[in-house]
């Protein structure tokens, strides 16, 4: 499936509860989109995000529903990335951690 990198800026510094990202996760797998990854900039007001869906259209149609913005939508090779491998150590890294 192919990989997008999905950047968003909020007018506020970004606060998500628990309810908020379990209603993203539902809307993502609704329109077949699924996060990765995410960077927040250091003044909470920017993320950088990766994301496996069908299309740049089913990001944009997941982030309406939600209330999300979205500044650009780039897909990007996985090979470029280094993905799966070092993002798999990531995410085991932080799940012992």
């Amino acid at each position: 499936m192919p990989l997008f990198v999905i950047e968003r800026s909020f007018a506020e510094q970004l606060e998500l509860t628990g309810d908020d990202v379990k209603l993203i996760e539902e809307i993502n797998a609704d329109e077949g989109v699924r996060w990765l990854f995410s960077f927040l900039s250091a003044d909470r007001r920017r993320t950088y995000c990766l994301y496996e869906a069908p299309s740049a259209d089913a990001i944009r149609a997941a982030a309406r529903r939600g209330d999300i913005p979205v500044d650009s939508v780039v897909e990007v090779q996985s090979e470029t990335l280094g993905v799966p491998g070092r993002l798999q150590e990531w995410a085991a890294a932080r799940a012992d951690a």
